[in-house]
């Protein structure tokens, strides 16, 4: 059966400015990080991506390694978007991602412009698009030239295969040179994808304050702690848990009896707001005036309406902020 979105995917779904741009984003976006690789059916993969843009999500984020194995996140979605959203194509951004390990060899990683410009073709190809509407570089490279990295990024943008682009897991300097970079050579950077949640507070530290005095956008990856900041590890770690399933993003060794104490105040808490823990933790990254959208995971359409019911609630009053600085702040 064709799929036909719901006409009122619109009404739930707030629409935030991107930085100084014309670009509106989603204030939940989702992300294909995990749960769109082959180990996953795909069915289940077409469930989440129908209910997220039925919800008036507009954007979906990937990355050519994306899995699991690499590319078949790319793949996986391509095949989607051609059977389910090919007539929406211009309702959507769709991002991806070049920086990591992705193939052998000297030019299938970090930041060059061979590399950068080959996995862009690539991940086109998979993906079956013309062009990704955000792309960004996955990381900073050390041993590259930051101005070839951001020229590649210019030209992807002039060969019309990508409209905008992004910087990801860039610290504050760095990032400002790279903006900087890219101003001048006409390729405004649209937004940075950094890792920022309760638990995660590096970019306060003056990555947004970079962002914001830039005009660029934000878009925090891992708001929810890989699973922390939800009621999962209140009473200890679930066997079906991301920390008990020998993930290399998170183990056992992190969730710590000072940990879920903080977990337990944290949900209280959320509770008086008449919220889930996990929606009050997007909503606190939100908050945060140079924050455009936050980036979910999901592996249940459940999870994606809980993430779309936070905006019913995103106010936080000086007495909860003080209460969450407090417990994030306590060692026990």
């Amino acid at each position: 059966m064709v799929f036909q979105a719901d006409k009122t995917r619109y009404q739930s779904m707030q629409y935030r400015r991107c930085g100084q741009s014309g670009l509106r984003l989603p204030a939940v976006s989702l992300g294909l990080w995990h749960n769109f690789g082959d180990t996953t059916l795909i069915d289940n993969s077409r469930q989440l991506l129908q209910r997220a843009f039925e919800l008036g999500i507009t954007h979906f984020d990937l990355a050519n390694n994306y899995g699991p194995p690499p590319g078949s996140a790319e793949c996986n979605f391509g095949r989607i978007f051609q059977e389910d959203f090919q007539p929406y194509r211009d309702e959507l951004i769709i991002s991806t991602k070049a920086g990591y390990t992705m193939w052998d060899g000297p030019y299938g990683d970090w930041g060059s412009r061979k590399y950068l410009i080959a996995s862009l073709d690539q991940s086109l190809k998979r993906m079956g698009l013309e062009y990704v509407d955000i792309f960004y570089h996955h990381r900073p490279d050390p041993e590259t030239p930051l101005h070839e990295t951001m020229k590649a990024l210019d030209h992807v943008v002039r060969q019309g295969k990508a409209l905008y682009v992004g910087l990801s897991n860039y610290p504050a300097e760095l990032a400002r040179q790279a903006i900087e970079i890219l101003d001048d050579l006409g390729t405004p950077c649209l937004i940075h994808q950094p890792k920022y949640s309760m638990f995660e507070r590096a970019p306060e530290q003056g990555l947004l304050s970079v962002l914001k005095e830039k005009g660029v956008g934000c878009i925090p990856f891992s708001p929810l702690a890989g699973g922390q900041l939800t009621d999962r590890y209140l009473n200890g770690i679930p066997a079906d848990s991301r920390a008990a399933s020998g993930s290399r993003f998170l183990n056992p060794e992190q969730i710590t009896d000072e940990k879920i104490s903080q977990v337990r105040k944290l949900n209280a808490l959320a509770e008086s707001r008449g919220q889930k823990l996990s929606q009050m933790a997007l909503a606190w990254v939100l908050r945060h005036d140079a924050v455009t959208t936050v980036l979910i995971g999901a592996s249940k359409t459940s999870q994606i309406e809980d993430a779309v019911g936070m905006l019913d609630n995103l106010h936080f009053s000086a007495e909860e902020i003080q209460t969450i600085e407090s417990i994030l702040n306590s060692a026990n």
